[in-house]
């Protein structure tokens, strides 16, 4: 039984949600438009500002998705009423970025610039040359972009040269001990 899929998502005044007639919903807000398909055996009713997730039947399949349908939802509603946010770290000595167009340019320790593609629904800001604000819409958009940069140069457990999540702890390891 889920706990989560029963909990009704709240509709706030500035966001507007349609439930097209095959299975598909889409939540409009000030940041922008968000669609998604809804799979068979869960649907979905608007009732007094909320957007209220049922099974169609009591199947093993149905609860699986009635709580992770009702978590997509209230992310994509609250993604375009205000922005999902991570904020990575570069440390490392050299290490840099800077966002020239659509492109993020990170000096991360190797012979080369390493060029990374900014999707259009990413916005990346930078402070300081080493603080890479990543921001966007889509919850999952937002998370996978920050998990590919970071993939670029993770910490490491020596010194703990690398790029990681702002609020990350990378355990240290001690170094070779002398004879």
């Amino acid at each position: 039984m889920s706990r989560i899929g029963k909990l009704p998502v709240k509709i706030p005044a500035k966001v507007k949600v349609d439930i097209t007639d095959n299975n598909q919903i889409i939540v409009k807000g000030p940041f922008g438009e968000l669609s998604r398909n809804i799979p068979d055996g869960v649907s979905l009713s608007i009732k007094d500002d909320r957007v209220i997730v049922t099974k169609t039947e009591d199947t093993r399949f149905n609860r699986q998705k009635h709580g992770l349908v009702r978590s997509l939802v209230n992310n994509m509603v609250i993604g375009v009423a205000k922005k999902f946010e991570i904020q990575l770290q570069m440390i490392g000595v050299g290490y840099r970025a800077q966002v020239q167009g659509k492109n993020l340019n990170l000096n991360i320790g190797f012979s080369h610039p390493v060029v990374f593609t900014i999707p259009d629904s990413i916005e990346i800001a930078i402070e300081a040359n080493t603080n890479l604000t990543i921001r966007g819409i889509d919850k999952e958009q937002v998370g996978l972009i920050a998990s590919q940069i970071r993939a670029m140069r993770p910490p490491e457990p020596y010194k703990g040269k690398g790029i990681r999540y702002t609020n990350e702890i990378v355990l240290r390891k001690a170094g070779k001990s002398g004879k």
